[in-house]
């Protein structure tokens, strides 16, 4: 991918390495901080070069009378003003600058605007939401309301405690997993991987490990159902917890877009899941659940940076089979220490989910020794 702001905007902090090198870097940092538990090669799955980002944030940067978009510069100190951003999917890109373009030409768009944030789909849908530093009236509804029409864009007015939407507040993305696909409601403001590329091939991995396990499915930190769905093909049974109220809410939305009805989405936190599994307190989130009806032989957790705490890692070493998605190398490095007591590393992989940074999203497949 090349871009012109390569080296000044801070989005991309692995701008002077070509893409399969950077990858390459990647593969050795995870390699050396898993190789105790490692006996094979890691797997690499590689994202397109450019145009595979689904979701952006870009500040709104005003000199005289015009608006541009802009992001942190490298140095950390100042903004660089953004008039192309390749990694972006071309739902996007095709669509941005006539946008800004559109925003410069009404003072009621343009005014006080501070940020706009964009979540598109491979299908070509998109959602755009404008953050201000003022009061959202019904002149500017009518102005959003245009820039839906003219765009066939879905807006959002944002400012503090005021959220305007002009028609519906999520996109549809289809994603094709181990050759069927599946539909996702993406709600503005709620958790959605990056990159649908990559995206596709981390959840066909888990398929991969899982498909012939036996029992039924326990999935912690389970999100809008991203892994949930597709992998309640080959469970007769899915719990799956989560703490966030408008992922459970979407992940059920997704289960009914998806024909899927196997799955029990309940909003309870990590230790939570840990303490209703083993019957160390109880849920009125559960009273519909009978727990004992479950013959969980795996489970799936995807944690956030700081990795698991010590009630979910004493949880997971209950079950034969553990799939483990981390962001953070690190903190899934320190957590196989503990759970390497019992299982073994069988596969592991990194998956390019944000190229041209420093990011790195990893998976494990652990088996019980």
């Amino acid at each position: 991918m090349e871009c012109k702001h390569f080296g000044i905007c801070a989005s991309c902090s692995l701008y002077d390495k070509k893409y399969q090198d950077a990858l390459k870097y990647k593969k050795e940092e995870v390699q050396n901080l898993l190789k105790e538990f490692l006996n094979s090669e890691l797997k690499v799955f590689d994202s397109p070069k450019s145009k595979h980002r689904a979701r952006a944030e870009f500040k709104i940067w005003h000199s005289g009378n015009r608006a541009d978009y802009a992001m942190t510069n490298f140095e950390k100190n100042g903004v660089c003003i953004i008039d192309e951003c390749p990694k972006l999917i071309d739902p996007i890109q095709k669509v941005m600058y006539k946008l800004l373009e559109y925003i410069n030409s009404s003072e009621i768009l343009k005014n006080r605007l501070f940020s706009i944030e964009f979540l598109g789909t491979k299908k070509g849908e998109l959602l755009v939401t404008l953050i201000y530093h003022k009061k959202l009236d019904d002149s500017w509804q009518k102005e959003a309301l245009k820039l839906e029409e003219l765009f066939n864009i879905r807006v959002i007015g944002r400012s503090r405690k005021q959220k305007v939407v002009i028609s519906k507040e999520y996109v549809v993305e289809e994603l094709n997993v181990d050759n069927k696909n599946y539909l996702y409601r993406y709600y503005e403001g709620g958790f959605t991987q990056p990159n649908p590329y990559v995206n596709e091939k981390m959840i066909s991995w888990a398929i991969e490990k899982t498909k012939n396990s036996n029992g039924d499915l326990l999935e912690a930190y389970c999100g809008l159902g991203n892994f949930t769905i597709p992998l309640s093909r080959y469970f007769n049974r899915v719990l799956a917890t989560e703490i966030s109220k408008n992922s459970i809410k979407a992940a059920k939305e997704n289960c009914i877009l998806n024909n899927i009805n196997n799955i029990s989405f309940i909003r309870l936190n990590a230790s939570e899941t840990a303490q209703a599994i083993e019957k160390k307190r109880e849920f009125n989130r559960l009273k519909d659940i009978n727990l004992d009806e479950f013959n969980f032989s795996t489970i799936l957790v995807d944690p956030p940076r700081a990795g698991l705490d010590s009630d979910s890692i004493n949880l997971a070493k209950k079950f034969d089979k553990i799939v483990y998605i981390s962001c953070n190398p690190k903190t899934l490095a320190r957590d196989l220490k503990e759970l390497c007591k019992t299982h073994k590393v069988t596969d592991a992989a990194i998956f390019d989910q944000f190229p041209y940074t420093h990011h790195i999203e990893s998976g494990v497949y652990l088996e019980r020794i």
